[in-house]
């Protein structure tokens, strides 16, 4: 069994490169979608995605405008929701982590927290969010291609999952934040990387119900909910592979597969009609695992902090 301080430096590098990218694909997909749809109430939309961020706006009545939500979700260094704090906690937890951290990964995220710019011009967002995507798959690629898939690994790719199955939630929940204006579907496949795999699939142009159904119940496209479900679940027999005659006492088990059966056996236009609600509930189960997780593999008093609360 590795060192309890080890197995939680390698989890949370895992969630904080997932996050990084997660919200880069969030953040592209709607500051270009700001730029493009002038019938967008921008305070609304940019409020919208704070809060399902969980970086929640001022109450004040000054606008919120995309330049803010530029700065709080991107390059905030202070910010717990931002993608500059991710990769920077991601680098932090490799330091602690050294001695089983390979050189490869180190300097992957080392170099990539030496080039975050601290601050960013509307034409260069773009570019960014693409380097960010790079980034975090180069650094998970080095992990996959040149770690032993032992429990380190696991630990890796189990806090990956927890975090992905989270991201994917966020960014469907956001399809309804302008209403008749929010992103399209195509829009939000394209934001996933899924929009080739889902023609392949589908062989036709998005509907709602289908692509909905793709993003949330597809079992071998691995941004899918349940395919991230299904692989922390892999990760957890592994680490801890005992088994009980009745039932699961197993905590982070009994809180994935809770979730997994709600999706999986409740009628796709179910889900759909309340989709933000459903994808609360996804949160909110990934936090509980992530919670049992702590408790039963590194139960240290400190913990990383997810991004806002889900009330």
């Amino acid at each position: 069994m590795l060192l309890s301080r080890i197995a939680e430096s390698l989890f949370w590098i895992g969630r904080y490169i997932e996050r990084s990218d997660g919200t880069a694909r969030i953040l592209d997909v709607h500051l270009q979608l700001l730029l493009e749809d002038p019938w967008i109430d921008e305070d609304t939309a940019c409020r919208s995605l704070l809060s399902v961020m969980g970086s929640f706006p001022p109450d004040d009545a000054e606008p919120v405008a995309r330049e803010d939500v530029l700065a709080r979700l991107a390059v905030d260094r202070g910010n717990p929701s931002s993608i500059v704090y991710s990769l920077g906690q991601a680098r932090e937890n490799a330091r602690r982590a050294r001695e089983i951290v390979s050189t490869e990964l180190w300097e992957c995220l080392n170099t990539t927290n030496a080039r975050m710019p601290r601050r960013l011009t509307t034409e260069k967002v773009h570019e960014f969010f693409q380097w960010v995507r790079e980034r975090s798959a180069l650094a998970i690629g080095i992990v996959d291609s040149s770690t032993a898939h032992d429990e380190a690994w696991q630990f890796f790719t189990l806090g990956r999952a927890i975090e992905r199955a989270d991201m994917t939630a966020r960014l469907l929940a956001t399809r309804s934040l302008t209403e008749a204006s929010g992103p399209s579907w195509t829009t939000i496949l394209r934001s996933c990387g899924a929009y080739e795999a889902y023609l392949r699939t589908y062989r036709g142009m998005p509907s709602a119900r289908n692509a909905a159904e793709f993003l949330l119940l597809d079992r071998l496209f691995p941004r899918s909910i349940i395919f991230s479900i299904s692989r922390a679940e892999q990760c957890i027999s592994a680490i801890d592979p005992r088994e009980d005659r009745v039932g699961h006492s197993n905590l982070i088990l009994r809180a994935l597969g809770r979730i997994r059966n709600e999706l999986e056996y409740r009628p796709i236009s179910e889900i759909l009609a309340e989709l933000p609600i459903h994808m609360v509930g996804v949160q909110k189960v990934t936090r509980e695992a992530s919670d049992a997780i702590r408790h039963r593999f590194f139960p240290t008093e400190a913990s990383p902090s997810w991004i806002g609360e889900i009330s």
